[in-house]
């Protein structure tokens, strides 16, 4: 996907975070936030080892993929993420009213998650192939029935 392409819907702009802007934020809270783990996260190195163990091989790609998921499947054409709650907006329309501090920039921030979420699937099933997308929460408590998930998608190719 270009990166200049035309957005379907307009694209979601996202306001700087910046004192500025009216954002502040405790040097606490910032060094908070840099801990938080884009990718290797304890729910998809949890799905990662159930599916090694199930005998699934998989690549995690060295050339990042178009949203960069967190497995792929080449040969099935099946590419997996595992979605955060809160920056993929679980739940979004009961929980966006919980927030409290910088309101303006979470809510454009996740919800532009969620929309380029939708374009991402929309690529993938243009191409062929099958996006599974999984919540952290999921894995962490229901790991088998993600993998079942997974295996009943591969079966469909034997």
């Amino acid at each position: 996907m270009n990166k200049n392409k035309s957005y379907i819907r307009p694209k979601i702009a996202i306001p700087h975070f910046c004192e500025e802007n009216g954002f502040y934020t405790t040097e606490a809270r910032s060094v908070q936030m840099s801990q938080i783990k884009g990718k290797n996260t304890k729910p998809e190195k949890l799905l990662k080892k159930a599916l090694w163990q199930a005998g699934v091989r998989y690549k995690t790609p060295k050339k990042p993929l178009l949203g960069k998921p967190d497995i792929s499947l080449k040969k099935y054409k099946l590419v997996i993420f595992v979605d955060g709650s809160f920056w993929h907006g679980y739940d979004w329309e009961n929980r966006k009213n919980t927030i409290k501090s910088n309101k303006e920039f979470w809510i454009a921030k996740i919800e532009r998650n969620m929309q380029r979420d939708q374009e991402v699937n929309s690529y993938y099933q243009s191409k062929g192939w099958t996006v599974l997308r999984f919540w952290d929460f999921e894995v962490k408590g229901e790991l088998g029935a993600s993998i079942k998930k997974v295996l009943d998608e591969i079966s469909k190719y034997s």
